[in-house]
């Protein structure tokens, strides 16, 4: 009598359960979850970013998509049903000209000291405008400069793509995407995390040569 080989103890899932298991810590995990971050939690032998690609293709064209958010991944609603869900904002702030202006200096300079953004910017930045970006979770203290005085640099973070709803830094909009995508509107009303999402900016954003050492 044949009979069909049993999975050992020690053996990896199979793919269908491993794909069982992701989607269940990504749905019930309140941030984007690295690979790395899964494979702490699965089986030993399973492989994450293989079962993450498989759901990726599984979810396409579905009303809830795998979407990658830096270095992490998150089910997110496919984009053009975004009008079906009821958004409701708790606590609203106006970004201010300056913070909006030093907002997109960080996301496309990165990393750039606070030094950097007021040549930029022509004037200085008050402490209130970065502590406001901080506090939003938007932006963050990247590493220390080797130069005299060691001046902080600031980056953006995985918050700020997963709110603009970008997989990189690198796939930030230039001035006519913005344009096309109507984003270049007159408003700067921004949410604060977990409320509603409007343009990052009603100018166009300088751009600069260091974006790819955002994940350092």
């Amino acid at each position: 009598m044949n009979h069909t080989p049993s999975q050992g103890l020690f053996d990896a899932p199979q793919e269908a359960e491993q794909e069982r298991m992701v989607e269940a810590l990504l749905f019930a995990s309140a941030e984007p979850l690295t690979p790395r971050a899964l494979a702490d939690r699965l089986p030993e032998g399973a492989d994450p970013a293989a079962t993450l690609a498989r759901l990726q293709a599984r979810y396409d064209g579905r009303g809830v998509t795998l979407c990658r958010v830096g270095e992490a991944w998150a089910f997110r609603t496919a984009p053009d049903l975004g009008f079906l869900m009821n958004r409701e904002q708790s606590e609203t702030r106006r970004l201010s000209r300056a913070a909006m202006e030093t907002l997109a200096i960080v996301a496309y300079h990165q990393p750039v000291t606070r030094a950097e953004i007021e040549e930029i910017r022509g004037v200085a930045v008050s402490k209130g405008t970065l502590d406001l970006l901080l506090e939003l979770g938007w932006v963050k203290l990247g590493r220390r400069r080797f130069s005299p005085g060691r001046p902080a640099t600031f980056i953006t973070t995985q918050a700020f793509l997963d709110h603009f709803g970008l997989s990189a830094a690198t796939d930030l909009p230039g001035l006519k995407e913005l344009r096309e995508a109507g984003l270049l509107s007159g408003r700067q009303d921004v949410a604060m995390p977990g409320g509603i999402t409007s343009a990052m900016a009603d100018a166009e954003p300088p751009r600069g040569p260091d974006m790819d050492e955002l994940f350092d």
